[in-house]
């Protein structure tokens, strides 16, 4: 609970209403003694608060100002632009502070959120906060603040474009009846906290024929042109999650397939995140997708990801662990870094997980959600080779970005494990003072910091070595074509510390 008129005009601010205040009443005088001291200082608050979707909120929230004798001079009342089948409460009353703290105690119990403001002061506004994905560290001085578990992503939901507010050039942006739709996905996403389901929406005609129009022309594209890696969980999308012309797949019912499958989860979001808060939620396993679908007007165009881009482009490949585990390395390298080291991160992230080529067989293939779910892009990279280059992450880094128009180069590489590789070798150049490591069984990320914590990990690690080194010997006594010296290597090689012998 906080007071000031700054605080309850920031709410107003953000919550796009017309509520505004109202001139000063005229409060009478406290009442004083023979000493011309006041007894009771008499202030004129507003409390706005919203009700716990429950029978008899509004009547048990009332009572509490009854039982304090607290006045209430002006009650207003409107939805909740948030929530649907919710209202708020903008209350006006004159009493003490002290009985102000009592109120907020009591109405606590009945109320979901609640703000109590002292207006008619002559504070000025403040401006809208910053948001925490953006603010500094309090672990390392100015380094950018990063979630250390799951649910801090919640805090890290930094929209910077479109959601509910589309622009002019936007396909939808002349027709009221998807912008409504658009407010609806926007309203899921900002509501939804880590952990919930995922509601399920149903979609329309108009939106399933769009997405049916989509599915058709690039599904003939894929048994073609996609890596193998991606085609292979097909099958399973069809059969666990419903992916079919005539559906547009729930993102619950993929949250669960691919919980199953790589530990990955979904988080609905309603619009394009910025790089930092979208990167770190790959550090914790967790994609960001939409669930609005674009304009029926343009059906092979968006400016924007929506879900047949994420549902289409994205989903299969993140149900295969080594690609599942090169989006998470990449996010785990954002964790902290700077402003500049995030951009050279999502750049590589664009032309791998977005744009990405590879060879497989002797011949070009896609895995890059962008291409897989753009008709015209995925045939222009295959077609334009003097495009085409090999992936370096110093050379991908610099290379522009491109939304609205075809990519001016297209990256690739022989597998994704030599992706992972040369991305690693450019994540040590990375300027923060420790390393990250995610624990999946508390879903939180551990700094590494110091040589406790070093030695730590590698005590709990060591316990994982002793299980693959007793494998080793099993397997090694009757198979002879075991390289055990290989993967001993591959292990040495995973210690390299830079350090001269």
């Amino acid at each position: 609970m906080s007071s000031g008129k700054p605080l309850l005009g920031l709410w107003l601010y953000r919550s796009e209403e017309d509520w505004s205040y109202k001139e000063d009443v005229p409060v009478p005088p406290a009442p004083k003694t023979e000493d011309q001291k006041p007894v009771v200082q008499i202030e004129k608050n507003t409390i706005i608060f919203t009700l716990k979707n429950q029978i008899g909120g509004l009547v048990r929230a009332l009572q509490a100002f009854q039982d304090l004798g607290i006045n209430i001079a002006h009650i207003e009342s409107r939805s909740n632009l948030s929530e649907e089948n919710q209202v708020d409460f903008m209350v006006d009353i004159e009493c003490d502070k002290k009985k102000i703290e009592q109120l907020g105690r009591l109405l606590r119990r009945e109320v979901q959120t609640m703000v109590i403001g002292t207006y008619g002061s002559d504070e000025k506004d403040i401006p809208p906060p910053t948001p925490l994905s953006a603010a500094a560290s309090f672990d390392f001085d100015e380094m950018p603040w990063f979630p250390k578990k799951i649910n801090d992503l919640d805090f890290a939901q930094n929209v910077l474009m479109y959601g509910s507010e589309l622009d002019a050039d936007h396909p939808g942006f002349k027709d009221p009846v998807y912008r409504k739709r658009r407010e609806h996905f926007a309203r899921i996403a900002n509501n939804y906290k880590q952990g919930q389901p995922i509601p399920k929406v149903q979609y329309t005609d108009e939106e399933t024929k769009t997405w049916g129009t989509v599915f058709r022309e690039l599904h003939k594209l894929y048994l073609k042109h996609a890596c193998k890696e991606y085609l292979e969980n097909w099958p399973q999308l069809v059969k666990y999650c419903a992916y079919r012309e005539d559906n547009i797949p729930q993102l619950q019912d993929l949250n669960m397939f691919l919980k199953r499958k790589t530990g990955f989860q979904i988080r609905p979001v309603a619009g394009y995140l910025s790089p930092r808060d979208f990167l770190s939620g790959l550090a914790f396993r967790l994609f960001h997708c939409t669930q609005y679908i674009r304009h029926s007007s343009d059906p092979f165009y968006t400016p924007e990801p929506d879900c047949c881009h994420e549902l289409l482009g994205h989903m299969p490949l993140l149900a295969n662990p080594s690609f599942a585990q090169f989006s998470q390395e990449l996010g785990l390298a954002s964790l902290g870094a700077s402003d500049e080291d995030v951009d050279k991160l999502a750049t590589l992230y664009f032309f791998t997980v977005e744009f990405g080529l590879c060879k497989q067989d002797g011949e070009l293939r896609v895995y890059g959600a962008g291409l897989l779910s753009s008709v015209a892009e995925l045939k222009h990279a295959l077609e334009c080779t003097d495009k085409i280059k090999r992936f370096d992450p110093e050379l991908t880094c610099k290379q522009e970005c491109i939304i609205t128009a075809y990519q001016l180069a297209y990256w690739y590489t022989d597998s994704f494990e030599e992706a992972k590789e040369k991305m690693r070798d450019f994540a040590e150049n990375i300027q923060r003072p420790f390393g990250i490591r995610y624990n999946p069984y508390t879903q939180s990320v551990e700094v590494l910091s110091n040589a406790q914590k070093i030695t730590a990990l590698v005590s709990e690690l060591r316990g994982d070595l002793c299980i693959v080194n007793s494998a080793l010997k099993k397997i090694s006594a009757r198979d002879s074509t075991l390289d055990v010296e290989g993967i001993a290597k591959l292990l040495q090689t995973g210690l390299h510390t830079g350090k001269k012998e």
